[in-house]
């Protein structure tokens, strides 16, 4: 990972669909230059919400009690009188300051996206697939003094989900109990979040093994999972299913990119995918929606409607 050369005009781009990784880069930019310059060197402005004077006399002014200075611009592109000057501005920046522009969404089509790329060390960060983040979270768990091999990596991945501000959160939780990380202490020191096991559920359904699926059903519920939650994770899983049925020759990660999720899950539920038909689909989906109206019209025993629905599915 780069950092900020000492005593260097710096001009940085962070962009990309990984919050996580820009947020985390951009914290470790600004400590880096305040451990040297002080908290006062540092200016940050939001492109929405200051006009282009502001930004203008932050780029171009000298620094107050330090000899450099850095300024933070988020969402440059909302701006559109900067976005008019920017390349001139760029090209007339004082050796006294130093720019970071956080652009999470860049338009690469954009002549800002051109230009920055050009001109700014540009860095780009993509969400992680399974893989991506298996080995992030084994470098990660090195960093802090513990170990953990790749197949407990992918397994605490399927187990957290591919948010990795929680998978950070939970590995350090992990850590605390053992540094020595495997299967049994991820399992005793963590919890499936619900819309893994609702994939495992459906899984299980799609392998055969309708048994497994209750007993998923039965753990959620006794961690208080209400069942209209099990119902809305089951419609997201179909979303996605269908979203995969339909999309035909388009790769993971083209599928992941236009419907704005996350490669590793697309491709998790590819597996599902496969072994159904958009004809059983429409089936399931039809059904659980008049499932979810008798439950707001009737007065059903809900976790006994929600199981005769599971083990439907194996019928279909």
């Amino acid at each position: 990972m780069s950092e900020v050369p000492e005593g260097d005009f710096v001009k940085i781009t962070l962009s990309g669909h990984n919050d996580y990784m820009i947020s985390n880069e951009l914290n470790r930019l600004v400590s880096d230059f305040t451990a040297k310059y002080g908290d006062m060197a540092v200016e940050k402005l939001y492109g929405d919400e200051v006009d282009y004077q502001r930004i203008y006399d932050s780029l171009t002014g000298l620094p107050f009690l330090s000899t450099q200075k850095m300024v933070v611009i988020r969402d440059p592109s909302s701006n559109k009188q900067f976005l008019e000057k920017a390349e001139y501005l760029l090209n007339n920046l004082p050796d006294s300051t130093d720019v970071i522009f956080v652009e999470s969404r860049m338009d690469k089509r954009s002549s800002l996206y051109k230009m920055l790329k050009k001109q700014t060390d540009y860095r780009d960060f993509s969400e992680l697939d399974e893989n991506g983040l298996a080995s992030w979270l084994v470098a990660q768990a090195k960093v802090k003094n513990g170990s953990l091999s790749s197949a407990d990596a992918r397994f605490l991945v399927e187990r957290i989900g591919t948010n990795q501000q929680l998978l950070s959160s939970e590995l350090s939780k992990v850590l605390l109990y053992d540094t020595n990380i495997n299967r049994k202490t991820i399992e005793l020191t963590t919890e499936a979040i619900p819309q893994s096991t609702i994939f495992d559920l459906l899984d299980s359904i799609f392998s055969g093994n309708s048994k497994r699926a209750l007993a998923l059903y039965t753990d959620q519920r006794a961690l208080k999972v209400e069942p209209q939650q099990i119902i809305s994770m089951l419609v997201w899983q179909f979303h996605i299913i269908a979203l995969i049925k339909s999309a035909k020759q388009l790769s993971t990660e083209q599928i992941a990119k236009i419907a704005k999720i996350n490669p590793y899950v697309v491709s998790k539920t590819a597996k599902i995918a496969s072994k159904i038909t958009l004809r059983q689909l429409r089936h399931m989906i039809h059904d659980l929606l008049e499932l979810d109206v008798r439950l707001k019209s009737e007065s059903l025993d809900t976790d006994d409607a929600l199981k005769l629905y599971i083990l439907s599915l194996y019928s279909q």
